[in-house]
């Protein structure tokens, strides 16, 4: 199952975000900013800035997340918010030996189809394995005589022959990412990605990332989520139909974390 943990994040964001807003609208000079700003001062920043639609302030506060047991058809995705950084487990470098696959729910819940499935995985690790061995030894030989001495020749005839071997992995394959984005790009990924019709992997990222990003700036993430949330649905003719649940259960998200 996939995991998210919220690793990093600026400290006190509210405030950091509500000094940038009085900055905006104030005489205030930049030592001055941050007197007498109490954290319900800094709640009302944040609401003012939410209902007159000014979203640059939220850029000044980030989150970093850790992600892991998420699969590479995940990475395709979650890639696409180009507003973000991102470090991911690399297959370039890192060999997948007996590695690990994410199983979608609706294959899960069939014992043909998972029998069939678990078999795929299996014997893609062979063919990955066996195409391995297959280039390192070729390149092990490619770099002995070049003069490379033994040890050398391994380490890099097993880089080469990874580097290649990987394109026959599936997009099952589990790997692992750090990801930051603002606040006003997390906005935005709550929106498409937390909605109903979202993915149902990348849907579970956004999940548990609102969930942890409310527990330590409510006020900033109160109408985060998908447009039904706070407004109507954005989807028109594709839409699940049922805002009010989508409300409520984004109400207890928040609400536990």
């Amino acid at each position: 199952m996939a995991k998210v943990y919220l690793l990093a994040h600026t400290p006190n964001p509210e405030h950091t975000i509500a000094s940038a807003a009085k900055l905006c609208y104030s005489n205030s000079s930049i030592g001055e900013l941050t007197d007498n700003l109490t954290e319900e001062k800094a709640a009302s920043f944040v609401e003012m800035l939410a209902e007159i639609g000014h979203e640059s302030p939220i850029e000044h506060a980030s989150f970093t997340f850790g992600i892991e047991g998420v699969s590479r058809a995940l990475l395709a995705q979650i890639t696409r918010h180009r507003m973000a950084s991102f470090s991911v487990k690399s297959q370039r470098y890192v060999r997948e030996g007996s590695f690990e696959y994410v199983t979608p729910p609706e294959i899960a819940e069939i014992p043909e189809a998972l029998e069939i499935y678990n078999e795929i995985m299996a014997e893609d690790q062979r063919k990955y394995d066996r195409l391995t061995e297959i280039l390192k030894e070729k390149h092990i030989k490619s770099f002995l005589a070049e003069g490379k001495d033994e040890k050398t020749a391994a380490r890099m005839a097993e880089k080469k022959a990874i580097e290649d071997a990987r394109f026959v992995l599936p997009n099952a394959c589990e790997t692992q990412m750090i990801m930051t984005m603002n606040t006003r790009s997390l906005h935005n990924f709550f929106r498409l990605r937390c909605c109903k019709r979202a993915q149902w992997e990348i849907q579970d990222i956004a999940n548990q990332m609102l969930a942890l990003v409310s527990e330590v700036a409510p006020n900033l993430f109160k109408n985060a989520g998908p447009a039904c949330v706070k407004g109507g649905c954005s989807e028109g003719k594709m839409s699940c139909g049922n805002p009010q649940e989508v409300r409520n259960f984004y109400k207890e998200l928040k609400k536990h974390g």
